[in-house]
């Protein structure tokens, strides 16, 4: 580890808190329909798509009535996007003459997109035509980013309302969250994407002259586009095969930078929004300190991993820098990469500017906790920040039992249901996670899958449903995921990630909508404090360290210890 790599590091996280402020500020103003600086742009069109869908504004629903039409609105766009898949080779705009997906494979990468996740079992040079990245996956990149940000916003009303039956509307608020946060952000990086060097085109590809002489055909399309809101929504999906490391998509170090900003700032913002919202700005600040405490842990971690190298190269001399550069991109080196590698796990994003199999097991482990921890630091748009709500409610929960008094959060009283809601959410990681694992490291299916055999081989296999079931579609991309059996199965395991968890988050809310908002007394437990954030920290490990400590006790770990003794895989 260098003084220059954490001086990197520690630039890329102030950029994003310098930003992601005011942005909070905004958010919250958007969330409560107030106006902004782009209302007088974007009123017009807001209230012509209320009227063109027949969506009345001021009309909100209860919890129940918001989730069905979040169910609802999903699966249309699921529908949609896996008929466009399927005949994509009679759609326009395909200038490379590609065929339509094969049905699992439709249905996996359909499901991949309209829950955020956005693994990818094909080569998007390969196989999505340019009608295919841009009505299909770009689309789902702003929409599934857009219902992650109105779950949240509908959960921090709750906590916000005092006797009330509603949390809001969910047609407006993904209006809204498109409209007013994602499309301009998406529009401004997208173009400072392209002077820094990322296609944006409608042409098939390029042919370009090598020093040698020969001549090479380069796939190009409308790439920076993509690129944009899949940062921005923590989507994560490449429109290249290689993602983050192709350098269309990431052509340099500052390309690389503000990728890194881009996952980060929209998450980052709704939890000082979080604090608005509430009125008060504390308890946004005690939940970011936690998430800060927690991320910045995991890249010091990753990086002395990586720094550290093998012993094994290190003796045969083919580690002369001092680290591990396998995998990994020498534009942007050791410490870009590991911090990449611990936000697009800590985000629910998923993109990859380095090949995290071919991490020192420990550094390979450091995302796969990330995710398995919940993706809550600080989590995807949206969906990092209802992740943590719910670490928050179990909490004060067990903060309650410790001084024997009724437990409160945010002034609303916490019972057995939001309890119950909330270990039935957390339970959906471990069930999807461990249970998919354990059925595929036995099975013929399943054990085709994986490049490596031993622990790496389990590591694969784990990282592939961690990443599936978080919602997060980074891989150690070494398995071999375009089967029936892993097409069908990652793709389940999406849905319980992303939808089975929701759904009682959003049963939380309505019971605590309900709820009087009782001023705080002197027997309230704090929750802006550090002993508050700290007993968010301890949750957080306590909870990842029991469900999954054996698995990677198996795998990852296994794997270091033969790595100090000699043994690679």
């Amino acid at each position: 580890m260098t003084l220059a790599g954490w001086l990197q590091i520690a630039l890329v996280l102030g950029l994003v808190l310098a930003a992601a402020a005011p942005l909070g500020g905004y958010v919250a103003r958007v969330a409560a329909g107030e106006r902004t600086l782009l209302s007088p742009v974007l009123g017009p069109l807001e209230r012509v798509l209320y009227r063109a869908a027949g969506v009345d504004p001021a009309r909100e629903q209860g919890w129940l009535g918001y989730t069905l039409a979040m169910l609802a609105f999903n699966a249309a766009g699921f529908v949609l996007l896996y008929a466009i898949l399927r005949l994509q080779g009679g759609l326009p705009l395909d200038p490379q003459g590609f065929s339509g997906l094969s049905p699992d494979l439709a249905f996996n990468t359909a499901v991949s997109f309209v829950t955020n996740t956005n693994w990818q079992n094909y080569a998007g040079e390969s196989t999505m035509s340019h009608f295919s990245q841009m009505a299909g996956l770009t689309v789902q990149n702003f929409l599934s980013a857009a219902t992650g940000l109105a779950l949240a916003v509908a959960l921090v009303r709750a906590f916000a309302r005092s006797g009330a039956a509603t949390v809001g509307n969910f047609f407006v608020d993904v209006t809204r969250a498109t409209l007013y946060v994602l499309l301009p952000l998406a529009l401004v990086t997208a173009l400072v994407q392209v002077a820094l060097g990322t296609p944006q085109t409608l042409e098939a590809s390029a042919v370009a002259t090598t020093l040698e002489g020969g001549r090479q055909t380069l796939a190009l399309g409308p790439v920076a586009s993509q690129i944009a809101i899949k940062q921005i929504g923590t989507n994560g999906g490449g429109f290249f095969n290689a993602n983050a490391a192709h350098p269309f998509e990431n052509p340099n170090a500052f390309a690389n930078m503000l990728t890194i900003w881009q996952m980060l700032v929209v998450s980052t913002a709704l939890v000082f929004a979080f604090g608005r919202m509430v009125g008060d700005k504390r308890q946004g600040r005690a939940i970011l300190t936690a998430m800060g405490i927690l991320l910045v842990t995991a890249v010091g971690l990753c990086y002395w991993a990586e720094a550290s190298g093998t012993p094994v190269l290190a003796a045969a001399g083919l580690d002369p820098a001092g680290g591990n550069m396998e995998g990994k991109e020498v534009r942007f080196g050791i410490a870009m990469s590991a911090l990449f590698a611990a936000v697009t796990t800590g985000l629910s994003d998923g993109a990859v500017n380095a090949m995290h199999a071919s991490f020192t097991p420990l550094g390979g482990m450091v995302p796969m906790v990330m995710i398995q921890l919940g993706e809550i630091l600080p989590g995807g748009v949206g969906s990092g920040l209802y992740g943590m709500l719910v670490i928050a409610i179990l909490a004060v929960f067990v903060a309650g039992l410790m001084v024997g008094r009724t437990p409160e959060y945010l002034g609303k009283k916490i019972e057995a249901k939001e309890v119950k809601m909330a270990i039935l959410a957390i339970l959906v990681l471990p069930t999807a996670i461990l249970g998919f694992s354990a059925v595929s490291a036995v099975i013929p299916a399943g054990l085709a899958g994986p490049a490596t055999a031993g622990p790496h081989g389990l590591s694969e296999i784990l990282y592939a449903y961690t990443s599936a079931a978080g919602n997060n579609g980074s891989a150690f991309g070494s398995l071999s995921g375009n089967t029936p059996w892993y097409n069908v199965t990652l793709a389940v395991a999406m849905l319980l990630g992303r939808f089975a968890y929701v759904v009682p988050v959003m049963a939380i809310a309505g019971s605590l909508v309900a709820k009087p908002r009782l001023a705080a007394s002197a027997g309230t437990f704090p929750t802006h404090g550090p002993l508050f954030v700290g007993l968010i920290v301890g949750i957080v490990l306590i909870l990842g360290g029991l469900q999954f400590f054996p698995a990677l006790a198996l795998g990852p770990i296994a794997e270091q210890v033969q790595m100090q003794a000699g043994r690679l895989f």
